[in-house]
Parts: structure tokens; C-alpha cells; sequence
């Protein structure tokens, strides 16, 4: 999520930058599911009009990660507006899966080069797990697997799995929060870039199929006990982005997300 101001040549990018902040904070936990989303507490969270905020809202809406909010009372009667989508364990269960099967496909392409891994994925892996970091644990998960796409040679496979990224990141988000990493993930991860670099496809593929199964049905089971006490109802207040990430609604102007005033 950036943190510094950013400053679009136009239009179109500050949508662009308004759609990758709020995709960023929808993912990340900022703003949590359940969550009501007004553009007013938006476009003054992020320092912007209104008008790139509603059109960023109508691209996450047709991503999945926003959706109308139940009817609730406020002040000027009955509103619905829009919210966070909420987890849903099944449906986050049915994205790993697409995904796995996408970094299977990987690694078989990339055994088939006998790619060589960043031996510093690991690094930034294992640190971050060693440091509890919740938010670079999945960012060096993410990267692992960017890493994976890439050297299978075929663009299309990060382009499609990067799709499912988003969905499957906030759950992490949510399930790491109350629940540490596995402390074997990162063994996996180097045994199977060890079969890549080996060249030996059908080892890589089996290693990924067994290590997807089993992060499917830990982020299942774990996101199934955490999403009913996780995601209550919103009582229809309207507080701000910032209330959401636990802070003070005045908090200082540095710490808010300013992109550009239009």
C-alpha cells in the first residue's frame, strides 16, 4: 500500500491509484470484511473527489470484494450503500484450488528449464516468519509464487493466477492474524525449487499438489472458525477507514492515505 503521496498525470491513473489503494486495504485487512464503505469517509481517507472513488468502487465490485450492504438505519432512514465482501471459507477453499492447479502447471514449465529460485525469496521467507510479520509473511508467499509463474515461461499463468491473489490474500490476512504460518511452509517451498532446479517435473508437480492441499484445508478449516465471530454484523454506523485499522478518526494527516486532490 503506498504510503507516500502519489501525483497521476491524469485522470484515468488517480482511478487506477484509487482502485490499487482500496484493493490494497481490502486485501491487507485495513478494511476488514463486513466492513460499510462510504465514498464521503473514502475519497477523505485518500484526499481525492469523490468521483474516482465511486469508480473505483464499481471495479472492486465487479472483482468480488465489494458487494451492497444489508438495509440499515441511519440518518436519513433506511440506506444500503456498499460493504467489504464478507469471507466466505467455501468459495475462498474453490480460489486456492484454481491457484494450485495454476503453480502446478508452473512448476512442471519450470522444471522442464531447470530454473534456478532467488535463494533470497528464501531469506525474506523464513525471516519474516521468524518475525511473526503477518503482512511480509504473505507479501514473500506472494513473491515465491510470482517468482514460480515467471520462470515457467508462460505469461498467461501469472496473469490468470494473480486474479485469484486478492481473495485468497485477505484470508491469509484474517488467518495469520490468530494462527501462526506452518513452520514447514518454507521447507516445501525450497524442496520444491530444489526439484525445479534438478529438472525433475513430475517430483516439482507432486510436492505442489501436496503443499496446496494442505494450505486449502488449513486457511479453510482456520477461516471457518474465525468468519462467523470475525465479521459481525455492521451496526450501520458510518466510521471511517481509519477507525477500521484501529486508529483515531483524527489521526494525523501523515498517516492518512493521500494520493491527489482532483
Amino acid at each position: 500500500m503506498p504510503t507516500a503521496p502519489l501525483r497521476p498525470a491524469s485522470p484515468p491513473d488517480l482511478v487506477e491509484q484509487v482502485y490499487q489503494a482500496l484493493l490494497e486495504a481490502i486485501s491487507d485487512g485495513t478494511l476488514p470484511p463486513g466492513k460499510r464503505l462510504t465514498q464521503e469517509d473514502l475519497a477523505s481517507w485518500l484526499a481525492v473527489s469523490r468521483q474516482p472513488v465511486t469508480l473505483a468502487l464499481r471495479r472492486l465490485k465487479q472483482d468480488g470484494l465489494v458487494q451492497a450492504a444489508p438495509l440499515a438505519h441511519g440518518a436519513a432512514g433506511r440506506t444500503r450503500g456498499l460493504q467489504v465482501s464478507p469471507l466466505d471459507p467455501e468459495q475462498v477453499a474453490r480460489v486456492h484450488q484454481v491457484r494450485s492447479a495454476l503453480d502446478a502447471l508452473a512448476v512442471q514449465l519450470a522444471a522442464q528449464r531447470r530454473a534456478d529460485m532467488d535463494p533470497a525469496l528464501f531469506i525474506r521467507g523464513r525471516a519474516a516468519v521468524a518475525r511473526g510479520d503477518v503482512r511480509a509473511m504473505i507479501a514473500a508467499d506472494l513473491d515465491y509464487h510470482r517468482a514460480l509463474y515467471q520462470a515457467s515461461g508462460n505469461p498467461l499463468i501469472e496473469q490468470s493466477a494473480l486474479l485469484h491473489w486478492h481473495h485468497i490474500r485477505r484470508a491469509m490476512a484474517l488467518v495469520l492474524r490468530t494462527h501462526p504460518l506452518r513452520a514447514s511452509v518454507w521447507d516445501e517451498h525450497a524442496a520444491i525449487a530444489a526439484a525445479i532446479a534438478a529438472g525433475d517435473a513430475t517430483h516439482a508437480e507432486a510436492l505442489m499438489r501436496e503443499h496446496g492441499q494442505q494450505a486449502r484445508e488449513r486457511l479453510f478449516n482456520r477461516l471457518a472458525t474465525l468468519t462467523p465471530t470475525s465479521t459481525p454484523p455492521d451496526d450501520g454506523r458510518s466510521s471511517s477507514p481509519q477507525e477500521a485499522a484501529g486508529q483515531s478518526p483524527a489521526a494525523p494527516a501523515n498517516q492518512a492515505r493521500t494520493l491527489s486532490k482532483t
